[in-house]
């Protein structure tokens, strides 16, 4: 098995704030928001809680994946994570 490569998207407490990465550690990213080790937007704005995510095989594709979710509507990343995730829990507990 290969190397995985993730997408994500991250709110905070109240679901009002949206936050999309890619990584090739979930679980270590994780850590690091949720210890707010990184300075920047996800310390900033409390942006902590794991709503949505893609596993790809190719970091190309996930670069071009997140890309294409930055650039999209508040309203597309919402269904995104409504189809997924309806109930936006943290994800990340079960990583």
């Amino acid at each position: 098995m290969g190397e995985e490569f993730y997408i994500y998207i991250m709110t905070n407490k109240l679901n009002s704030v949206l936050y999309t990465g890619v990584t090739s550690n979930l679980v270590k990213r994780m850590y690091e928001h949720k210890s707010k080790l990184i300075e920047g937007f996800t310390k900033k704005y409390n942006v902590d809680k794991l709503v949505y995510y893609e596993i790809y095989d190719d970091i190309n594709e996930a670069i071009a994946r997140e890309k294409q979710i930055k650039a999209g509507s508040r309203q597309k990343k919402i269904n995104l994570i409504a189809n997924m995730n309806p109930a936006w829990k943290d994800l990340s507990r079960e990583l």
